[in-house]
Formats: structure tokens, C-alpha cells, sequence
């Protein structure tokens, strides 16, 4: 079932529901391509105004990127719950299994894939976002600062997802590269989002 296409109250009553998914990384990526739109309706806001004629070309072109990372945002809801179905099967298997141990390794690894791959399109969302605040216009900023705390949010939630899986990783090599580069991820773009924020709730307490 893909959850994209129901209704905003359909999709928060499965999600609160005892389903197994959608859960926390569908939740992240739905709330990043939220957080991306409002970016994105900055720079709808700034194109054609005489005012902006200078970064026109450059806000069309942000427009359009983000256009793919909503799109492609919205693809990993499905797709976060697909990569669950393996290790939700793998628990279930004996644990007398000598197989187990093996087939819920991978199955973890697979778990971790869609929710570093949220983090990673959150963060180009963020580099467009910091643009539209800077550039876009003044009448929407308070939208890019809103999509900023968003998107962080939504990159924060991701995060934990793979972290509840790279815990239980018997491979720690492997498990130590996925949580420095999540972790790198988040304090990088965690900072830029922060700034973002600060900027435009700073401008609206300017004389």
C-alpha cells in the first residue's frame, strides 16, 4: 500500500496505529518533502517579481531540484516500508535457527539503507532552503526558516532509525561507518538548519 496517496488523516490513522509500517522513517520522509515544499514555495514566490530579476535563474534552477528531492522524498515512504519486511521476517525466525544470526544481519543492513538515504536528500534540501531564506523573497521568508526546522527535524528522525538498527549490527565496522556518516550529516546540516533559523527570526526583530 502506498501511503502517499491517502489523505493526511488516513496516514496518521495507520501510522498510529499497530501496523508495522508506516513508522518512523516513512514519518521522516513525508515530513521532509513537507519541509522541502515550503522551500520550494519560497522560490515560486520569488520568480517573476522585478525585485528578484537578479536570482531568477538561480531560484528556477533551485525550483527545480527541489521539485526531484520532494518527488524522490515521497518515493522513500513506500520504500521504507519495503526495506522493513525483511527484518521483520528475519525476527521472526527461530532462534534456533543457525541461519538466523545471518539472514537478520542483512536484513538489518537493509533496514538502514532507506533512512541514511532520507538524511542524505534532507540535507540537499537544506542547502536550497538556506538560498531561498538569503535570496527569495522577503514576504515568504518566514517559510524557508519553517521548512529549515522542518526539514532538520525530519533529517533528526531518519537518524534514528538507522541508530535502533546499527546497535544490533554484529558487523561494528560497518556499523561505526553508518553512524559517522549519519552523525556527520546531522551536526553539518543540523548547524545550517539552526542558522537558517536564526537568521530569519532575527530579521523579524530588526528596527
Amino acid at each position: 500500500m502506498d501511503m502517499t496517496t491517502k489523505s493526511c488523516r488516513e496516514f496518521v490513522a495507520v501510522l498510529a496505529s499497530n501496523e508495522p509500517a508506516p513508522g518512523g522513517g516513512g514519518a521522516a520522509a513525508l515530513v521532509g518533502a513537507i519541509g522541502t515544499a515550503l522551500g520550494n514555495m519560497v522560490g515560486s514566490l520569488t520568480v517573476g517579481k522585478k525585485k528578484y530579476a537578479d536570482v531568477e535563474a538561480e531560484i528556477v534552477a533551485l525550483m527545480k531540484k527541489c521539485d526531484a528531492l520532494q518527488a524522490e522524498l515521497l518515493d522513500q515512504v513506500p520504500a521504507d516500508a519495503e526495506g522493513f519486511v525483511p527484518l521483520a521476517k528475519a525476527y521472526g525466525i527461530p532462534k534456533d535457527d543457525p541461519n538466523r544470526a545471518a539472514i537478520l544481519e542483512e536484513a538489518t543492513l537493509i533496514a538502514c539503507k532507506v533512512p541514511v538515504h532520507i538524511m542524505e536528500l534532507c540535507c540537499e534540501a537544506l542547502d536550497a532552503i538556506a538560498v531561498f531564506s538569503a535570496k527569495g523573497s522577503r514576504l515568504a521568508v518566514s517559510d524557508a526558516g519553517c521548512g529549515a526546522v522542518i526539514v532538520k527535524s525530519a533529517m533528526q528522525a531518519a537518524s534514528l532509525n538507522v541508530f535502533i538498527n546499527t546497535k544490533t549490527l554484529q558487523n561494528r565496522e560497518a556499523a561505526e561507518e553508518l553512524n559517522a556518516k549519519c552523525l556527520g550529516m546531522l551536526d553539518k546540516y543540523g548547524k545550517l538548519a539552526d542558522e537558517i533559523f536564526e537568521t530569519v527570526k532575527a530579521g523579524f526583530f530588526k528596527s
